[in-house]
């Protein structure tokens, strides 16, 4: 699907993490990625993930991925290098292909480097941290196309990746559509409250009426 045609990417685009969480949270899905930032606070990016695992590279070594060309323009990429934050799977070169080919950002569990260039063009990169040591022989590709982890939350190809200033976070395709109902049910309930508080209530009685303390409630099976 072009990604300027998908429905649920642009819903996602237009909210935040944080009350995507408390969705995720509401409807007892697992989806947030411990510890994963963006190389920069002003970063934002929504679309469908393209995966990509590494593991430890072999004798002789295999490669760490001519991949770039194969991704489809507004895809997310997502690289699991397993937490590793000692060689890096992903840098400039990387960074200035995906740019100009219309790639919506990077999600890595592990470590990106030449973060200058991504914070120069506005390229959203998510990692762990970012080091200056090559993955060049020390990872290597061991698949694309399958369910990756990152931040201790599974990623399937074409799951909703969404990230900004507070972390990613991924959203299941089975579940997509009630995850973004619920968070855009839970943004006009907050949206609500502040308008009420504005205009005089008291914070507890809006709270109170908006039903404020349900909205982020885990839901019964």
């Amino acid at each position: 699907m072009d990604p300027t045609e998908d429905r649920n990417v642009a819903r996602a685009a237009k909210l935040d993490t944080a009350t995507l969480s408390d969705a995720l949270d509401k409807l007892g899905i697992a989806g947030q990625c411990y510890r994963i930032q963006g190389r920069d606070p002003s970063f934002r990016m929504a679309g469908r993930a393209w995966t990509l695992l590494y593991g430890p590279a072999g004798n002789p070594p295999g490669t760490v991925g001519d991949y770039i060309d194969d991704v489809p323009p507004g895809s997310v990429i997502v690289l699991d290098n397993g937490g590793r934050d000692d060689a890096t799977v992903w840098g400039d070169i990387l960074t200035e292909i995906a740019h100009r080919r219309g790639i919506a950002g990077t999600l890595i569990d592990g470590v990106c480097r030449d973060t200058h260039l991504c914070r120069k063009l506005g390229y959203p990169i998510f990692s762990k941290a970012h080091w200056m040591r090559t993955g060049k022989d020390r990872v290597q590709v061991e698949a694309t196309g399958v369910p990756v982890n990152i931040g201790n939350a599974r990623v399937a190809p074409g799951d909703l990746v969404k990230g900004d200033c507070d972390g990613v976070l991924v959203i299941p395709r089975a579940h997509e559509d009630r995850v973004l109902e619920t968070a855009e049910a839970i943004e006009a309930a907050e949206d609500r409250i502040r308008a009420a508080v504005r205009d005089g209530m008291r914070l507890d009685e809006a709270r109170k009426a908006f039903r404020y303390h349900q909205l982020q409630a885990r839901e019964a099976a």
